[in-house]
């Protein structure tokens, strides 16, 4: 199969390779899927930055394709069944890399059974390739610790992979949705995801702006970067609200308002998908079908490309595109 790796760390041009790789062999309780869309992840272009595989990696944690075999112990129904997968990579842990792992950047990969799911035949394969993160980080961020009909909620970075899908989703759920964005086309996309007010950060006082649209304060904030907008979130955070985040990239080890979260009897969640409890990971999934049924999630796409132009796409991915980022094992340029 042809397929893209790299041995070690760095920028994406200088270590990703395109080649043959020996065709995967499903194992026990796996299935062989043949990969249509490859979705490329901040947490895999940042993996191949800077965390040095202990073998050779083929990258990309999630994916959307055709079951073409099955390995022992899986029903051979599956063959022929289109879906979409997570954990190709980082299955127990981000960073961590198990024998036999292999990620999505390839045109076969062999994975778990219990790391797929139904792709409605109304959704494309692009689209299938946009969840696994992201979507299992919205709907853990919104609603892993119960419903939020009737709430407010502040998303950060409205429009980001995750910050759009957390729009729908609270929105879907019955939430009035305040969403921060850095752009007018950013704004535009959220607005479209459904956010009821959009606030661009760039030019307005996200203080004052989330207390003109909710004076008594948000339910919950779904942050994209914790360090930076902590005190903002404090801030505009109703008492006994929760701040549900998922990234701090600007400082991992951010200085806590202690006291005055503590004042408002806040709860702090932090995200982790790669890891996600089975019970909730189900339901997760479950969530995420229906919505896709219904098509009321509709992840954005920034940009498509081939295999071989794989290291444009993680260069894509690292500048912020206004949208998901997708390879395509089977397209020749």
């Amino acid at each position: 199969m042809r397929a893209a790796w790299y041995d070690r760390p760095g920028p994406a041009r200088d270590v990703l390779v395109v080649g043959e790789l020996p065709d995967p062999a499903p194992g026990a309780g796996e299935a062989l899927v043949r990969v249509a869309a490859s979705g490329v992840n901040p947490s895999d272009h940042k993996r191949r930055s800077s965390v040095a595989p202990t073998r050779r990696c083929v990258p990309h944690s999630d994916g959307a394709g055709t079951v073409v075999a099955t390995g022992d112990g899986v029903e051979r129904d599956w063959i022929g069944r289109r879906v979409w997968l997570w954990n190709a990579v980082n299955r127990h842990g981000y960073g961590v890399s198990e024998p036999g792992e292999s990620g999505t950047a390839a045109e076969l990969v062999a994975i778990p059974v219990d790391h797929l799911a139904a792709l409605p035949d109304t959704v494309g394969f692009d689209v299938g390739a946009c969840l696994g993160v992201p979507a299992f980080t919205a709907y853990a961020a919104v609603l892993g610790d119960g419903p939020v009909d009737g709430a407010t909620i502040l998303v950060q970075g409205g429009a980001g992979s995750v910050g759009e899908v957390a729009v729908q989703l609270a929105v879907q759920a019955g939430a009035t949705v305040l969403a921060t964005v850095s752009s007018p086309s950013k704004a535009e996309r959220a607005r479209a995801a459904g956010a009821h007010h959009v606030i661009d950060y760039r030019t307005t006082d996200v203080r004052t702006a989330v207390r003109d649209h909710a004076p008594g304060g948000v339910d919950r904030v779904v942050e994209v970067d914790f360090a930076a907008n902590v005190h903002t979130d404090t801030e505009v955070l109703a008492p006994y609200g929760t701040i549900a985040s998922y990234s701090s990239t600007s400082n991992p080890e951010p200085v806590v308002p202690y006291f005055a979260l503590q004042l408002k009897g806040a709860t702090l969640r932090t995200i982790q998908v790669f890891t996600m409890p089975a019970d909730q990971r189900a339901r997760a999934v479950g969530h995420i079908g229906t919505a896709l049924a219904a098509g009321t999630l509709v992840p954005s796409i920034a940009a498509v490309f081939g295999l071989d132009d794989i290291a444009a796409a993680h260069e894509a991915a690292e500048n912020r595109p206004e949208g998901n980022v997708i390879v395509e094992p089977g397209m020749r340029g």
